[in-house]
């Protein structure tokens, strides 16, 4: 399932610098604005005691973690829905991501410019909440004028519907700064490393994410499904063919399993339980597929 958050701010908030440090992909965090133009884009593991546990229970061979998606995108400035800043570009950027994860800067460094010259998070935040409102009601202007050429078109996608998280890019001089932002936070230090785990998390749940497993001697996987999957739909993220030929799947809950001690015990206690196609797969699931 390829899902992607976008990763959204002024210049110099620290995005690129936060990009490296979750996808240790290089790209380029120079001190000026506008250093990043085209998106990069980075896959990364999302963390999980759970599929670590499944590892040893099963003693697998190989693991495969859950992943999230992440977008670099340009910083934008006031102005942007108008061109500004290389503006449209950008904004077209964070059409094509399915979340935003928006930065701002608590920290302060006279090394690092800040456009406005002065650290001010929520001034900062309405500001590019503001340009995404304005490319939205140009957007919906754009949309009314093709219509009344009676011209069939396909959904409108809103950067404002959107799921936003607001990232503070900290550091420890400022870790306790308060921040009041309108949205759900998360508090990062992307050059100590600090809080990235939290922050994927975060987004995977934004993205409206969620983990079962598969786990055996040859393999513990981690498989990413949306949040109120169906056993059928979960199945096809294995394989396409899962969903059209399935039949019962044999569920049981991680921790349920590693407290039994064997799957032949879960059996014998009867915790493995049979479920059909209408079952709405729990995160944390342990699956075993019939087809």
């Amino acid at each position: 399932m390829s899902l992607s958050i976008g990763i959204v701010g002024l210049p110099n908030v620290g995005k690129s610098t936060l990009f490296n440090a979750l996808t240790k992909k290089g790209v380029p965090a120079e001190n000026y604005p506008f250093c990043t133009i085209d998106p990069s884009v980075g896959v990364v593991a999302v963390p999980d005691e759970r599929l670590d546990q499944l590892v040893v229970f099963s003693k697998s061979i190989k693991v495969v973690p859950a992943a999230v998606e992440f977008v670099d995108i340009a910083g934008l400035v006031a102005g942007a829905s108008k061109g500004e800043g290389l503006g449209n570009q950008f904004l077209s950027h964070i059409r094509e991501v399915d979340a935003i994860a928006h930065m701002v800067r608590v920290f302060t460094d006279k090394d690092i410019i800040h456009v406005a010259n002065k650290i001010d998070p929520l001034t900062d935040a309405e500001i590019i909440n503001l340009e995404l409102e304005l490319a939205d009601e140009q957007s919906l202007a754009k949309r009314n004028e093709k219509l009344r050429k009676d011209k069939n078109l396909p959904p409108l996608q809103l950067l404002r519907d959107k799921p936003m998280l607001y990232v503070i890019n900290t550091s420890v001089a400022s870790d306790n700064a308060t921040v009041n932002l309108p949205g759900p936070t998360v508090r990062v230090d992307p050059i100590f490393g600090t809080g990235l785990d939290d922050l994927i998390t975060a987004s995977y749940k934004l993205l409206g994410l969620m983990t079962f497993f598969t786990t055996g001697e040859d393999e513990s996987r981690a498989w990413t499904v949306k949040q109120g999957s169906t056993a059928p739909e979960a199945g096809a993220a294995i394989h396409g063919d899962f969903r059209e030929r399935f039949i019962k799947a044999e569920v049981i809950n991680w921790q349920t399993l590693l407290d039994a001690g064997s799957y032949a015990k879960a059996r014998e206690q009867g915790l493995l339980r049979i479920e059909g196609k209408e079952y709405i797969v729990q995160d944390g699931d342990v699956i075993e597929f019939k087809i």
